[in-house]
């Protein structure tokens, strides 16, 4: 079992930047990948970005550009760098570990957090 921790989300006006975190209780980064997610209300839950365990990064098109994921190895936790930030991203963020094959989530996730952009 994996346990999921998230922080870092909150308001910002659009333009702005926010940076989510995620600490895992113990490492998948050698065997599987992890990514984020997002569910805005009354849309499904969407692929944002992910790391694959050989550090190889996808993202979607509508943040390519503006957001970033890395990972700490040391830590075990990863992030996520989002920058010029539109009302548009306005979503729960969930982290999620396991991830064998984009763009199928693995089978752990976070509680999720907040991010709001205003206008």
């Amino acid at each position: 079992q994996v346990q999921l921790v998230e922080s870092g989300g909150g308001l910002v006006q659009a333009g702005g930047s926010l940076r989510l975190s995620c600490a895992a209780s113990r490492s998948l980064f050698s065997t599987y990948g992890m990514g984020w997610y997002r569910q805005a209300p009354e849309k499904q839950r969407e692929l944002v970005a992910a790391i694959t365990k050989g550090a190889t990064t996808n993202y979607a098109d509508s943040v390519k550009g503006r957001f970033t994921i890395s990972r700490d190895n040391a830590k075990n936790t990863m992030y996520l760098q989002m920058n010029s930030l539109k009302p548009e991203d306005t979503a729960v963020y969930y982290c999620n570990a396991g991830i064998f094959r984009l763009p199928d989530p693995g089978p752990y996730w976070g509680q999720g957090t907040q991010v709001t952009v205003s206008s």
